[in-house]
């Protein structure tokens, strides 16, 4: 079998959300996406929390260029991002009567050469932006939205960073993927003290460690690691602070396929393994959904929407899958997709499915949020299950509340 190859999370040139042109705020009341007229570009808000969803446009004095980043904000106004040269203008977007208003936030200098300044994924509470400014040496988290004099800068990360996921629902620890030394892994970024970096995804010395989702309510976390085969991306899941080893399900390698996780069920408190999460895969058949589960043997293959606005959707808590499209007969439509847990079918959970693997060779440790994760032979039985918690030492333990067993 060929393995999959992972897509690290990036903040590309699509409306901040990896792999799409659509943003949707942390509670999927909106979303907002550069559409299409012809020859131009322009800014468009999806309203998905009314009876029907519907599009207003935005359009600008002239047409955004298609490099342009928009991102929903809670009370319904949409955030724009323009580049010009080395100069980063931003701006809320809102609806007034046929017209479209503008309210300038102000502008950053990105001065150094080959650095890249992109929108962070939107924010959990939806009243504040983040961008980050990505240099040679060192990135930059900028708050964009919400400040009291324009932009912001607010913390400094040594070495070269990417990704950007939310790690608590009051939107103040951001995890990023930096390469330092030769090697990437995962640490966070204490927004509220500061920029205070503390390490948060290790799995060996040597292995390249992405993060490329994590659900705050059962700390449920989507990474992405060489660990398991070297010089090889593997999909795999852990939970933050848990003694439990990181796993990589055999059912997660799909053939000539590249798998990105795009979406993790909520409010599933406690119980990691139960959490549905959206795959998007990009394969020789072309592009479609895929639902697991973390308890789950198998990867669920959906029928995605014609128009599918790829990359894009969310879950509600009752295990619902709501995917953006738009197609000449429906310029804004949201598809809802059931998908049952395999135990209310009658099929038993397993906490360690059947298939997931860890690296050949001797014992090897890790850290995921500051807790040892130990990888072991896959003919070696697993330890069992430790019978109580214990706190993670992750700077005065931030995460501490999320700790499961």
């Amino acid at each position: 079998m060929t393995a999959c190859a992972i897509e690290p999370p990036s903040t590309g040139e699509e409306g901040g959300v990896p792999g799409t042109g659509c943003a949707i705020t942390a509670d999927g009341a909106y979303a907002a996406r550069l559409a299409l007229d012809g020859d131009c570009w322009f800014p468009e808000r999806w309203t998905l929390d009314g009876p029907e969803p519907y599009a207003v446009p935005l359009p600008g004095n002239q047409p955004e260029e298609p490099g342009t980043q928009v991102q929903p904000m809670a009370d319904g106004r949409v955030l724009i991002h323009r580049a010009v040269e080395r100069r980063h203008t931003f701006s809320l977007l809102y609806p007034t009567g046929p017209g479209t208003g503008e309210l300038p936030l102000g502008t950053v200098e990105c001065p150094e050469p080959g650095t890249r300044l992109t929108l962070l994924p939107p924010a959990p509470g939806g009243a504040l932006a983040y961008a980050l400014a990505v240099g040679p040496r060192s990135a930059v988290v900028w708050l964009v939205t919400g400040g009291a004099f324009g932009p912001e800068r607010l913390a400094e990360v040594p070495g070269r960073c990417s990704g950007g996921v939310w790690l608590d629902r009051s939107g103040r620890l951001l995890a990023l993927d930096r390469e330092l030394g030769g090697r990437t892994k995962t640490v966070a970024v204490d927004l509220g003290r500061g920029g205070e970096i503390s390490p948060l995804l290790q799995i060996t010395e040597a292995s390249e460690d992405r993060l490329l989702l994590a659900d705050p309510d059962s700390g449920l976390l989507l990474i992405s690691s060489d660990a398991p085969s070297p010089g090889q991306e593997r999909l795999g899941w852990g939970v933050m602070g848990s003694t439990l080893p990181v796993r990589f399900p055999e059912c997660l390698r799909l053939a000539d396929s590249s798998v990105t996780p795009f979406a993790v069920q909520p409010e599933q408190v406690l119980t990691p393994e139960h959490c549905a999460v959206a795959l998007r895969v990009d394969g020789p058949l072309g592009t479609w959904v895929g639902s697991w589960r973390p308890a789950e043997r198998q990867v669920r293959p959906l029928a995605a929407p014609e128009g599918w606005l790829a990359g894009a959707g969310l879950w509600t808590r009752d295990g619902v899958l709501r995917l953006p499209y738009a197609t000449p007969e429906v310029p804004c439509g949201v598809a809802e997709l059931l998908v049952p847990r395999a135990d209310r079918a009658g099929a038993a959970p397993a906490a360690a499915p059947a298939g997931d693997t860890a690296p050949d060779g001797p014992v090897r440790d890790g850290t995921v949020a500051g807790t040892p994760v130990v990888f072991r032979r896959t003919a070696e039985p697993e330890p069992p299950e430790p019978a109580v918690t214990r706190p993670v030492p992750l700077q005065q333990a931030p995460l501490g509340r999320l700790v499961t067993k």
